[in-house]
């Protein structure tokens, strides 16, 4: 029997190689808008980050996923990355 391959995927800021299972994936959709990629599939550019609070701490104090998604993201959409980490 074949053994799966696992995809694995690099946080932008830890720089870990991670299944992705263990990524919340972010992306900014054609339109401009920033939002959290549950599928994994949505269009646009995106970013992954651990599924961990303080990484994204770390993401939003070093603006980390704004230069990795070339926009500006607003507070709420953190708070929603926040929220959504916490489930």
């Amino acid at each position: 029997m074949k053994v799966k391959k696992i995809p694995l995927r690099t946080c932008v800021v830890t720089k870990e190689k991670l299944p992705k299972k263990e990524l919340l994936r972010i992306v900014r959709t054609p339109s401009g808008e920033v939002v959290v990629d549950e599928s994994g599939k949505l269009n646009g550019r995106g970013a992954y980050i651990k599924k961990d609070v303080q990484v994204l701490e770390q993401a939003k104090k070093k603006k980390i996923l704004e230069r990795h998604l070339e926009c500006t993201i607003e507070e709420s959409v953190y708070d929603d990355i926040k929220e959504k980490l916490e489930k």
